[in-house]
């Protein structure tokens, strides 16, 4: 009897540290944590909002209009942004619009934003060449902003970013409860 307490206990003391290392495995490799640092993408993300970001999502597949993603911006400060621009792309801001290869694209997120402008106008207009120097985004670039676009340090500021500054697209924000999504 004590012989087969003892054999269980074993079985589930090895059940649980090949759980824990499971674990580490898919936190290291597959997700993250982010909270959200500043009001650069209000009103999508809040300050203090919590986010998982996948690690390993954005490796298997291309980067899309309008993911929401973190990088790291310097070896201290990680951002997260909307990405706008992928390789190849001709951005271009026009009477608050926004233009990707010529085709006028609706920004919905926005849209509580621009109600609340006096001005009228959310994003100032530019082109790609005005800003950063080239005609299109370049390969292995993005070009990325944050949805409060009077308040966001972006890619109009600081040019492109490079993919492999990329940490993940944002799966999941789970704090505050009440506000969970899984989409963005």
């Amino acid at each position: 009897m004590k012989e087969a307490i003892k054999k269980e206990s074993i079985e589930w003391l090895k059940a649980f540290a090949i759980g824990i290392i499971i674990f580490v495995i898919i936190r290291a490799f597959f997700f993250s944590n982010y909270v959200v640092e500043g009001e650069s993408m209000m009103p999508t993300l809040q300050d203090g909002n919590k986010l998982v970001v996948n690690k390993v999502g954005y490796k298997m597949t291309d980067f899309d209009h309008f993911d929401i993603i973190v990088f790291h911006a310097n070896e201290n400060d990680d951002y997260v942004k909307r990405v706008i621009g992928i390789p190849g792309d001709r951005v271009e801001y026009r009477d608050d619009h926004l233009f990707i290869n010529g085709k006028k694209y609706e920004e919905p997120f926005l849209n509580d934003y621009r109600k609340q402008v006096s001005s009228g106008r959310l994003t100032g207009n530019f082109t790609l060449e005005e800003i950063t120097g080239e005609v299109t985004v370049p390969k292995g670039k993005l070009f990325v902003l944050g949805d409060n676009r009077l308040g966001s340090w972006d890619s109009r500021h600081f040019g492109f970013i490079s993919i492999n500054q990329v940490v993940g697209k944002v799966s999941l924000r789970y704090w505050p409860f009440n506000e969970i999504q899984f989409s963005f």
